[in-house]
């Protein structure tokens, strides 16, 4: 079997460090990390990292004019605006979006290599971050007519694979966990900040939100997974799917379970919000000596949280409108069509929160690794 070649843009993220980590570790496949950032990876995988400027056009010609033959891509890249709830309907954000996706497709599609694309979109295809939705959302619905760069990757990706014949796959994940730093929309790393800083401020780790934070996760190594079946499956050609773990979390509930992790506290006072919460001057000044103790990765609390925090506070807070459910997927579609992988929710975020300790993004913080 010739060898496979993979791109993955948007490489340093969840999405993308995770399938890094999966194809390297794969047979037959190169892989090629795109990204300003290197993925932070576990020691002895090896891949090639370039760094582009996504918004570069020309830069991005030149570079995927200069690799090897480029057979498979992975899609993850997004540009995001400060708070990000905001950018979510800033125009000018989307159309930059829009255009980052075209610099690196349009390259690709150039050439005869490019065998299959796999794009993420999420809820937010759905108008889930616009207004109450149904229970739960289906693939099948009919396009929820708002601006979204998803649109604009979406109806681009299809124009040029008609063109080029190339096969794609579009792939909805729900709330994704996993380890990169200084990422958009990480949670694991905003939940792990605020139970460390709790620990050396000795303050309560009482939930920091007003909804019961209902939600569906999925770990960033089972979308990885999924990855690899669509670029193999002919049952994933020209199709999207929903991602999710199978189960449903309540964060509420499952609060106290993660506060024994810790060995902290639940009961006590809440922060208004994380994003005030880690805005504070104690919090910035513990978290240097955490990780000046620890050896961390950053003494720089945003290098880690990247907008996660903001990211949980979304997740946590109430509902978007008058009816107050959760934003469910249904992954029927994906199990019919042979992907019938899931995790524990629970375990997933328990096995996630150790990687980044494991890593040094994080300082010890389970009860066991504690010293």
């Amino acid at each position: 079997m010739k060898e496979k070649h993979l791109l993955v843009a948007g490489a340093s993220g969840v999405i993308g460090t995770a399938a890094v980590e999966h194809f390297t570790q794969a047979p037959d496949w190169r892989i090629t990390a795109l990204s300003r950032r290197a993925p932070v990876v576990a020691m002895g995988l090896r891949c090639d990292h370039l760094n582009v400027d996504l918004s570069d056009r020309v830069a991005c010609e030149r570079t995927i004019e200069r690799l090897p033959c480029v057979t498979h891509l992975i899609y993850a890249a997004v540009k995001e605006a400060p708070g990000l709830v905001g950018g979510w309907r800033d125009e000018a954000l989307i159309a930059e979006n829009g255009a980052m996706f075209a610099n690196v497709l349009d390259p690709l599609a150039s050439k005869t290599s490019l065998r299959h694309v796999t794009l993420l979109q999420g809820a937010k295809a759905y108008g889930a971050h616009r207004h109450p939705v149904a229970v739960p959302l289906r693939e099948d619905a009919l396009r929820d007519d708002h601006p979204n760069f998803y649109w604009l990757h979406e109806d681009h990706l299809r124009r040029r694979a008609a063109d080029s014949g190339f096969d794609f796959t579009i792939l909805r994940p729900q709330v994704v966990l996993g380890s990169a730093p200084g990422a958009a929309m990480n949670p694991v790393a905003a939940l792990g900040a605020y139970a460390a800083l709790c620990r050396e401020l000795g303050r309560p780790f009482a939930y920091p939100g007003p909804g019961a934070g209902a939600m569906e996760l999925v770990d960033a190594g089972l979308l990885a997974e999924a990855f690899d079946w669509a670029a193999r499956s002919l049952a994933a050609a020209g199709q999207t799917f929903n991602v999710t773990n199978g189960d449903v979390m309540v964060m509420a509930d499952a609060w106290p379970e993660i506060a024994a992790w810790f060995g902290l506290t639940s009961a006590g006072e809440a922060p208004a919000n994380l994003a005030a919460f880690f805005a504070d001057e104690a919090c910035v000044s513990a978290w240097a000596q955490l990780a000046d103790r620890h050896g961390l990765h950053s003494p720089l609390l945003p290098d880690l949280l990247g907008q996660s925090h903001h990211y949980l506070d979304l997740l946590l807070g109430a509902r978007i409108g008058a009816r107050p459910v959760p934003v469910l997927l249904s992954t029927i579609k994906l199990r019919q069509a042979g992907f019938a992988a899931c995790r524990d929710s629970l375990a997933s975020l328990r096995h996630w929160l150790g990687r980044m300790t494991e890593l040094k993004l994080l300082p010890p913080l389970l009860v066991e690794d504690l010293p």
